[in-house]
Formats: structure tokens, C-alpha cells, sequence
């Protein structure tokens, strides 16, 4: 892989004829499951924007848990989604990660988890804020809860506030027991996805990754055909299938299930061999 000089700069904004803005969804496509890079990752990403391309985030993780992810790739894009579309944060030198909430999209969740009580009982459940705050019912490794801005909280409270998200995980359930289980409940008022496991991820009615990289590549002025996204989970699939109809590139991860595949450009290489690196050199990103 063809690697910029040391001390190149980077092709400015302004030349940039023919940039594309390149999404990567985090977990299963970017990251292992042990947080560290897919292979080629840093390299990959790292030339893309030297060669003047706009590369950006777009995950289901709260803001608090993509900007690790930011820093350690050395992004400092002028835009990222997070939440799954639910906050797209602005560069901004003068807050202290560097970024502040440029739109927040909420819904008032009571009626949600009121009917996802009534069906899964048993389940754990956690709601984002606006501004981060994450209550949750129980402990659970996997929603960076030991950040101060996360503690303990009934079903009951998590009601009276406006949230980004919902997150139910239902231990109960495997996963294809989960996703029949989660269609029957008929959630009709608001956006949801089902993860890897038993995992639920609800947003406000109409929002998605692809809501808000519609908003970021409108505001950004960049040409649809010129998107690129890649991704891997059920809550990539209208992210993919705009990329795809709207004449971009929709990559999927060679890991990911037939119903996200199918939404796609291209299946790549897995998490594991590479697959963003292969498909930033495909495409000519890279490489």
C-alpha cells in the first residue's frame, strides 16, 4: 500500500475535485471485538485523506464512545454520526473533544418502554439523553457505563426524559429467536435495529445513519454518487441501500448476515482479513 511522505500535506479542501465522503461504521467493520483495528485500518484511512477525500464515522456508539475511535484513527472530519443517526456532531477547536452537538434528534420514550416492558420483562434496558447522559437498568460491559455521566435508573424515571436511544438487550433470546420476536411486537412509532445478539437499538421515527448522511453530504456539498459507506450490522442497512440508490458505493463486511449483504455494492473481505482496507484499495481510496 502506497504510504503519503512524511510531512506531505494534505490535498486542501479546495482541490478537492472528485473527494469523496467516505462513512465507516465501528464495530465489525473498524474495530475487532477486542477494540483493536481491523487490519489495514489505520493505513487505509490515513492515505484516503491525504489523497483528499473526506473520511467520517458513522456508528450506533454514543458520541463519548466514537471519539476514542476518532483520535486513535487521527480523523478530525468536519462532521460525524453517532447514535445511529440520532446526533451528527460539528468540529468545533473550541470545546474540549474538539466537537460540539450540531443536531440532536429525540423522542419521548414512554410508550415504547412501556409496550417493551409488557413483552420483555426480563430484559435490560438503557436510554441516551440528548446531551450523553446514559441510564440504564443494569450493568452491562458493552454500554460504556463507567464514564460520570451514566448511573443507575428504573424504567419509571427513564420515562419522563426525552432520549436519543433506546438499547434493550434480552437475555432470554438468541438471536434469530430475537428478530422474529422484535417484528411481532410491531414497534411502528419509531426506527429500531436488531444487532448480532439480542439487542435492540431504537431511535426517533424516520431516523437512521442514512437520515443523517444525507443532512452531513447536503452540508458538505459532496455529490451522492461521490458516497461512500461501509458497514456490516442490520443497523447499517439504510445507510448501505442509500449509498447504493443514490449511485455511491454501499460496501458490506464479509461477516455480515444475507439481509445486509444483499443491500450492498460489494461484500468485502471479514473484520478480520482486512475487509476495509480491501475495499479502500478496490475503490481506489488506497492503496
Amino acid at each position: 500500500m502506497t504510504s503519503p511522505e512524511a510531512g506531505a500535506a494534505p490535498v486542501p479542501m479546495t482541490e478537492r475535485a472528485g473527494a469523496r465522503l467516505v462513512a465507516l461504521d465501528i464495530d465489525g467493520t473498524v474495530l475487532l471485538e477486542d477494540e483493536s483495528f481491523s487490519p489495514g485500518v489505520e493505513s487505509a484511512v490515513s492515505e484516503a485523506v491525504w489523497r483528499g477525500h473526506i473520511v467520517t464515522l458513522a456508528t450506533g456508539r454514543s458520541w463519548e464512545a466514537t471519539h476514542p475511535v476518532l483520535v486513535r484513527l487521527g480523523l478530525d472530519p468536519e462532521f460525524v454520526v453517532s447514535a445511529n443517526g440520532a446526533t451528527i456532531m460539528e468540529r468545533d477547536p473550541a470545546e474540549e473533544t474538539g466537537y460540539r452537538r450540531h443536531t440532536i434528534e429525540t423522542f419521548q420514550p414512554a410508550e415504547v418502554l412501556t409496550h417493551l416492558e409488557q413483552h420483555l420483562p426480563d430484559a435490560n434496558y438503557m436510554v441516551e439523553l440528548g446531551d450523553g447522559t446514559r441510564l440504564f437498568t443494569s450493568f452491562m460491559d458493552d454500554w460504556d457505563l463507567s464514564r460520570p455521566n451514566a448511573r443507575q435508573a428504573t424504567i419509571a424515571e427513564m420515562k419522563e426524559h426525552e432520549v436519543t436511544r433506546v438499547v434493550v438487550v434480552s437475555p432470554d433470546h438468541d438471536n434469530g429467536q430475537f428478530v422474529d420476536f422484535v417484528e411481532e411486537m410491531g414497534l411502528h412509532q419509531v426506527s429500531y435495529a436488531v444487532g448480532w445478539s439480542a439487542w435492540l437499538d431504537i431511535a426517533p421515527q424516520g431516523i437512521d445513519k442514512s437520515t443523517a448522511l444525507e443532512q452531513v453530504r447536503g452540508m458538505l456539498g459532496v455529490p451522492r454518487e461521490s458516497v461512500v459507506v461501509m458497514g456490516d450490522g442490520r443497523n447499517d442497512i439504510q445507510m448501505l441501500e442509500w449509498a447504493r440508490d443514490g449511485g455511491g458505493a454501499a460496501v458490506v463486511m464479509g461477516q455480515a448476515v444475507p439481509e445486509v449483504a444483499e443491500c450492498g455494492s460489494f461484500l468485502t473481505g471479514d473484520v478480520h482479513e482486512g475487509g476495509v482496507a480491501q475495499a479502500f484499495a478496490r475503490l481506489g481510496l488506497a492503496g
